[in-house]
């Protein structure tokens, strides 16, 4: 399956070098016979043999800043809040929302999933809902720790609230009572109060968080040598979520400036510093009504956030706002200012990570383009698949763009295993390859008759094979991390060109659908690539497509313009086929 994968994607030279090296690996009495009999026996002493492995390669062992470079985010329906306090009321409003959805995960409540499409009606794994609220990301010097609290824990009755690049408790349990919207709102208007003091202006230390993980590790260990820095770390590292009330930015509010505000703020210049980046899930409430949430990735996938805003969407429209009740608290306490002690090496520090922040900011190259033309319910009378079609056409935008293919990642939901997280459908098949060929350099041959069966067979088994847990991804990781438990020296197929290339994914896809008006976004995973984030709706499809500057193989508004034009060329396809079927039929 490995070879199959990357056999045109490799020039003929490294692919015959390439399947000698697999060829020899897979001998009998072999190093991949042993690595394989290791990896058997862990699965038998492991719920899930791959979970560790894949959480460290994917997300702890990675030194990139998280902003851009991991945190995805989603962005919220534009709000049109009157003043500020209409801003807080929409806060207290989204933080009660959030109680109430964590309340539903610490009693068992939330129904559980079902998978929908190819063996649908299998349940999936629910371990993921469990982690959004109580997991913080603690950054290390190799390695980063993702720290679980216990369900339900006293230590995380309070939340933390970023405003003007300050960072205060609001304690939501007073005197054993749970505060109550009216309540929230009250300790809201006293925390922004409270940070137009000047005087009390704490230093931006949210900016480290912004930092690549080991520069942000080696500032921490500077930090807690102050027993103060030290109480007001471990009250953030220990909260529920984050809540970032945002001063307007003054950028022309549209869907790609608020994707922009959600993966990094702005930089320190705007918001970039009212963030906490290691918490999972951080609420931006913008005074100008840019609304969303970031999330530091590792505890969750992106299905699974989908569910939780969702909710919180829902409840916002349909659950009427309580503010009309007298306060249930009758004494609510001053919120507490996090405090903290600096020094000029610590200025140093903070001023490193803004400019660092900043140069990410100025790379980043963000286009959210919705191309209205059709949407997926005309996909879907073609009798394909929308999801499959729409990788098609990412993979006709990048043949347009670059003459050649190159490994695509695409995640594939794996939860109906115990622990499951993803594997990858690598959607740059050989027909990929020989469809968007014909579609590009012999149009003339490409028959109406050969598209029509081609496309829906394009992804149909690689999609399959990654779901079921037989991708080859997650397989040669855990081969990989075996070899080096046992101290071997790593085997050829893993310093091999070919499998370097494999795990260099210029294209980084996954669909993200919503039922309600709010799109995902994130940034791409290597220097050359794009990431593109797609939700098909009804009548249009929404793609997040992000790129980097400073690159010169990638520009996001050009990879737009090509995926535009194969979505109407391939609709002109799909017509022409319709036509000639009826025409036989006749």
């Amino acid at each position: 399956m490995y070879l199959n994968c990357m056999k045109h994607l490799v020039k003929e030279e490294q692919y015959q070098k390439t399947k000698a090296i697999v060829v020899k690996f897979g001998e009998p009495g072999g190093t991949g016979e042993l690595l394989q009999k290791k990896l058997l026996e862990r699965s038998e002493k492991t719920y899930n043999w791959v979970y560790d492995y894949w959480l460290e390669d994917m997300y702890l062992n990675q030194r990139l800043a998280l902003p851009v470079n991991s945190n995805p985010a989603m962005v919220f329906p534009k709000q049109n809040f009157k003043d500020r306090k209409d801003s807080l009321r929409f806060a207290a409003h989204l933080i009660t929302g959030v109680l109430e959805y964590k309340e539903r995960i610490d009693t068992r409540v939330l129904p559980v999933d079902f998978a929908r499409g190819q063996l649908a009606g299998t349940p999936l794994c629910m371990k993921q809902y469990y982690r959004l609220f109580n997991t913080y990301r603690l950054p290390g010097h190799k390695r980063d720790t993702l720290i679980i609290h216990k369900p339900g824990s006293t230590e995380q009755e309070h939340i933390i609230v970023a405003c003007k690049n300050q960072f205060f408790v609001l304690d939501l349990v007073v005197n054993k009572k749970k505060l109550k919207e009216m309540d929230i709102l009250t300790q809201l208007e006293k925390i922004v109060k409270m940070a137009e003091n000047s005087e009390e202006r704490q230093p931006p230390f949210g900016l480290l968080t912004s930092d690549g993980r080991t520069e942000w590790a080696q500032a921490r260990e500077v930090l807690i040598k102050d027993s103060v820095n030290r109480e007001s770390l471990a009250v953030i590292e220990k909260c529920l979520c984050v809540l970032c009330l945002d001063n307007p930015s003054g950028m022309e509010v549209g869907d790609t400036s608020r994707a922009l505000l959600m993966l990094h703020g702005g930089g320190h210049e705007k918001m970039g510093a009212n963030r906490w980046y290691d918490k999972p899930m951080q609420f931006i409430v913008g005074e100008d009504g840019v609304c969303g949430t970031v999330c530091e990735h590792s505890p969750f996938e992106g299905i699974v956030l989908v569910a939780c805003t969702e909710y919180l969407m829902k409840f916002m429209t349909g659950s009427p706002s309580k503010m009309g009740r007298a306060t249930s608290v009758s004494e609510l306490p001053t919120p507490a200012r996090l405090l903290w002690k600096t020094t000029p090496h610590i200025q140093d520090l903070l001023k490193a990570s803004a400019e660092r922040l900043q140069r990410l900011v100025r790379d980043l190259d963000m286009d959210v383009h919705k191309f209205e033309v059709y949407g997926k319910e005309f996909i879907k009378k073609q009798k394909m698949s929308p999801d499959a079609y729409i990788q098609v056409a990412l993979q006709l935008a990048f043949y347009r763009c670059n003459g050649r293919l190159v490994s695509t990642y695409e995640s594939a939901s794996i939860r109906r295993f115990h622990e499951g997280r993803v594997d990858n459908i690598r959607s740059a098949t050989s027909e990929a390859l020989a469809f968007v060929k014909a579609m590009t350099d012999e149009k003339a041959s490409l028959s109406v008759s050969h598209f029509s069966y081609l496309v829906p067979q394009i992804l149909g088994y690689s999609h399959y094979t990654a779901i079921t847990g037989l991708g080859i991804d997650n397989h040669l990781l855990g081969l990989r991390e075996i070899a080096q438990e046992l101290k071997m020296e790593r085997p050829e197929i893993f310093t091999d060109e070919t499998y370097v290339a494999s795990n260099q994914f210029i294209l980084s896809t996954s669909q993200v659908p919503t039922t309600v008006e709010m799109f995902c976004c994130y940034g791409p995973v290597v220097p050359n690539g794009y990431g593109c984030c797609y939700n098909p709706q009804s009548d249009h499809l929404l793609f997040s497509v992000t790129s980097f500057h400073g690159s010169t193989e990638t520009c996001s508004a050009v990879f737009i313009k090509a995926l535009d034009e194969g979505l109407v060329e391939m609709r002109d396809l799909c017509r022409k086929s319709n036509k000639k079927y009826e025409a036989l039929t006749m």
